[in-house]
């Protein structure tokens, strides 16, 4: 108790970091470099010596304050071409809308290819692939240039214009970059979905986009077994009327079936040809480059149009300076084609590292499978997802003792914040002197908002800091910064790679009723974030209700129309909970038809429906029976203030009982709450993890 005569608290000491760098590593980074030549060249705050944190707190103060002024550094700092100069480089900073750029011209893939142009480089591996069979096969740089340019002839020959869309139902294989490449050569859009994904769930998001070509496997391998998808590609075909072409691609080994394109015959062009030579269509700076999939809580999953430019210069950004990645490197990320994260780690090619492709399973033939990619590949950046870390853990496995690990310079997570045990395993069990890079960011901006730099120390459960240009802050609901307190995660300012629209969204209203609605003219992500007074960031999962695994998201919606076509569900309500070990449960809760029974049976059916109708890693944990969903007076399911009661948060705290239709249903998750004492389990059945517990 405080008395009249007591002494001030001073504030606590900051906590002791796991890591921190050395200065001869902050020295030669590459973000220590570029800051030095923009202090010279741009404006911007000299590097404080032997004071890495300042460093980096005044630059970042800088880029965000100074957003023309830094975008004009990096893109010189790059050596990014124009074939035609821009006018201005924000010309309108309002969001959304922001007008990047007006003027310029330029081609993603060209960037992306500009190593092959060097001859002492030329014969390195751009892409190296692992999958469960075979020892790393390489893809030099002159011949990922050589089928690149081969395919965007051939795709030019099919009548493929800019703007036109090319789909992809493919896995993590080098075939994957060669048709996004092929495809962002020409000035087409590229959009793809992970082959585990069910046909209803590719429709869902190809229908939008109306795709000329896809290209689609014949089947995969995972967890040592084949999975054919060859019923599913005819349904693909027979459900996108707009095809001009469907491209065979035999992962199997199986023939083309009537009607579709080989592989082969698409990429066959010799070295040196005219058919070979990749022509790189010069497109505006805002010129859609990929769709990505975000799905919110009703309706069809959102269409995220992202451009060639801003994609192109927040991806150098994030690889070049915060990744710290590039001639030297191997990269490796474990993703699929169906989770942004695979876009973002082909753009390690921007930086001429590199790339590490896996097809395969997480834990196959057991939980040291990617660290066995790392070991075979020689990857010195490695990237998974925080659950993979706690699984781990939980097998008790031992990577650096059993394999060779010592070329890993950074072991990044994201999908879901790494939990401070995590961060222990992994300097304990891989290395003591390992920079540890949680990082968060979302399909929305297929990017980061915080998270590596490698300059700075690590703390245990913390991302590092904000990302330059990224004005990341907390705020309340009255819009009010917050610092050491939790609040929603906003962006201030405009971000290049912030969607350019959603496809067949005409008036932007869906748009912006997705980031902009709470607080107009500010992006509100859906996090929960403590923006700490050091600087640093702590995420706490989703403020919203989309259903998150490993940073695959799905919306709540996806999982009604499915499970509710079954006649033996009347209504159903499905909550994904982020746990404090870590763990993400996600629990589906059944008001059933009269006289329906859930029994393993039933269990089993809507499992089943799920798994082949949506996804895999999305099967829910648990299947549980209610006696009614709770709903909003307007009718809408109370998903976000169950999902608060499950976590914990108390009943008058988490919604206001005069806004529910029987404010009694939610007295059974109450109850739930109390009832349990374990974690979360499971990643789904899909390919980034293992089974899942399902009551």
């Amino acid at each position: 108790m405080t008395t009249a005569h007591s002494t001030p608290q001073s504030p606590p000491p900051a906590p002791e970091p796991l890591w921190r760098p050395g200065p001869d590593r902050v020295a030669g980074a590459r973000i220590t470099r570029f800051q030095a030549w923009a202090a010279e060249h741009h404006g911007a705050p000299a590097v404080v010596p032997g004071d890495p944190e300042a460093s980096y707190a005044a630059l970042h103060r800088w880029s965000v304050e100074e957003l023309p002024a830094f975008w004009r550094a990096l893109t010189e700092w790059f050596d990014v071409r124009f074939s035609t100069p821009y006018e201005t480089v924000l010309a309108d900073d309002a969001m959304p809308g922001a007008e990047w750029f007006p003027g310029a011209t330029l081609n993603y893939a060209e960037h992306a290819l500009r190593t092959a142009e060097d001859p002492e480089r030329a014969g390195d591996p751009a892409l190296l692939h692992v999958d469960e069979e075979h020892e790393p096969r390489p893809v030099s740089w002159a011949e990922l240039r050589r089928q690149v340019g081969s395919l965007s002839t051939e795709l030019r020959r099919l009548g493929v214009r800019p703007g036109d869309r090319v789909s992809g139902y493919l896995p993590n294989v080098p075939q994957a970059v060669v048709a996004l490449l092929a495809t962002a050569a020409v000035g087409a859009v590229w959009t793809s979905c992970a082959p585990d994904f069910g046909a209803r769930s590719v429709l869902d998001r190809f229908q939008q986009v109306e795709p000329a070509v896809l290209f689609a496997v014949d089947g995969y391998r995972y967890g040592g077994k084949e999975h054919d998808r060859a019923e599913t590609v005819a349904e693909l075909r027979r459900e996108l009327p707009g095809l001009r072409a469907a491209v065979h691609v035999p992962l199997l080994g199986s023939p083309a079936p009537d009607g579709m394109l080989e592989w082969s015959a698409l990429t066959s062009a010799p070295a040196g040809s005219a058919d070979s030579t990749p022509v790189f269509e010069q497109v505006p700076f805002a010129h859609p480059l990929w769709v990505l999939y975000s799905s919110g809580t009703t309706g069809l999953p959102k269409a995220i149009v992202q451009s060639q430019g801003g994609i192109l210069l927040e991806h150098l950004k994030q690889l070049g300076l915060h990744n710290d990645t590039g001639p030297e490197d191997r990269f490796f990320w474990y993703t699929s084609t169906g989770w942004m994260m695979w876009n973002f780690f082909v753009s390690g090619l921007l930086t001429g590292c590199t790339v590490v492709t896996y097809d395969g399973s997480a834990g196959y033939p057991d939980m040291n499978a990617q660290w066995s990619v790392a070991a075979r590949t020689g990857t010195t950046f490695f990237g998974t997802s925080a659950a993979y870390i706690m699984a781990c853990g939980k097998a008790g496995i031992h990577p650096a003792r059993d394999l060779d690990l010592s070329r890993i310079e950074c072991v990044a997570t994201t999908g879901s914040p790494l939990p401070p045990d995590g961060f222990r395993w992994i300097h304990d069990e891989i290395s003591d002197d390992m920079w540890i890079a949680s990082v968060s960011g979302g399909t929305d901006v297929c990017s980061c908002f915080a998270g590596a730099v490698p300059t700075l120390p690590v703390h245990t459960g913390e991302l590092q800091a904000p990302s330059l240009a990224t004005d990341l802050q907390s705020w309340d609901p009255q819009g009010e910064p917050l610092t050491d307190d939790v609040g929603e995660l906003v962006v201030t300012r405009p971000m290049p790679s912030m969607p350019v629209r959603f496809w067949n969204d005409p008036d932007g209203a869906r748009y912006r009723d997705s980031y902009f609605e709470m607080f107009p003219g500010v992006w509100r992500h859906g996090d929960w974030i403590t923006l700490t007074g050091r600087n640093t960031v702590i995420i706490h999962g989703r403020s919203d209700s989309t259903l998150n695994r490993q940073g695959v998201r799905m919306g709540s919606a996806d999982i009604y129309e499915a499970v509710e076509r079954l006649p033996e569900i009347r209504e159903s309500l499905v909550i994904g909970v982020e746990e404090p070990d870590g763990g993400y449960w996600m629990p589906l809760f059944v008001h059933l038809a009269p006289g329906a029974v859930l029994d393993d049976a039933l269990r089993d059916r809507v499992k089943r429906t799920i798994r082949e109708g949506l996804s895999p890693r999305h099967v829910p944990d648990e299947i549980l029976e209610i006696e009614g969903v709770p709903h909003t007076l307007t009718g809408k399911r109370l998903e976000v203030p169950v999902k608060r009661v499950l976590q914990g948060t108390s009943l008058d705290k988490a919604v206001n009982p005069g806004s529910v239709d029987d404010v009694g249903l939610l007295r059974f998750y109450e109850r739930l709450a109390r009832e349990r004492t374990g974690g979360g389990a499971g990643d789904g059945e899909g390919r980034t993890g293992g089974p899942t517990r399902t009551g």
